[in-house]
């Protein structure tokens, strides 16, 4: 499998793509310049010297040829980054990572989007690509840590059944992550809103927290 990460040179984006490199995936960095996509799979390969990671650097319109394709901007230019590729993902599984928030003193706190969640205003402006919402409250640092297990839940939600399916697939692939079925794309208001919680949590307690919800058999 071909995953191309848009948006892959920051923190969430490139620790997404060095950890599902590690697990055996071709994985494309995307960025608005190639330059700047080839430096950080450099930076990455140096960090990992003695792993065999597939890993490649270009422009957002090479990452979008991939299979499938995680936005992983800032949540306000997640839209429009997905539309400037629109005929690249038609057709594709595309997983949506943003979150809305804003950081007011001390305090973080979620925004709701013009259509409730940075998700639904992808499948927007990608009427002809299956968007699924997911990867919201991954740890960047513990996902860029690929010497060790992401202990986590993954919530996926989407209404399109092979976006949950496909997306999924790659969740099972990360040691330590469990992927959770969580309904229609409507429920990615809540989902990413939540990370603002996480986040305060992590402050507060200065730890890095994710989710892991009881009484699941999955």
């Amino acid at each position: 499998m071909h995953v191309g990460v848009l948006g892959g040179t920051g923190p969430a984006g490139s620790g997404l793509a060095v950890r599902l490199a590690s697990v055996g995936l071709e994985v494309t960095i995307g960025s608005r310049t190639k330059d700047r996509a080839d430096d950080k799979v450099e930076e990455l390969l140096k960090k990992w010297p003695d792993r065999s990671l597939l890993l490649d650097g270009g422009d957002n319109k090479r990452a979008a040829s991939a299979d499938i394709v995680v936005l992983a901007t800032p949540w306000d230019a997640t839209a429009v980054t997905a539309q400037s590729v629109a005929n690249q993902l038609a057709g594709k599984v595309v997983i949506s990572m943003a979150n809305a928030l804003a950081k007011v003193g001390d305090e973080f706190q979620p925004l709701v989007p013009p259509r409730g969640s940075v998700a639904a205003s992808v499948q927007a402006v990608l009427p002809a690509s299956q968007v699924a919402a997911a990867f919201h409250h991954l740890p960047a640092r513990e996902l860029a840590d690929i010497d060790h297990p992401v202990e986590s839940d993954v919530l996926i939600c989407s209404d399109h059944k092979s976006a949950i399916e496909a997306t999924t697939e790659i969740v099972r692939l990360i040691p330590g992550c469990r992927a959770l079925d969580s309904g229609r794309l409507s429920n990615a208001l809540a989902i990413e809103a939540f990370a603002a919680v996480i986040l305060q949590l992590n402050v507060r307690y200065k730890t890095r927290a994710a989710v892991r919800l009881t009484g699941i058999d999955a």
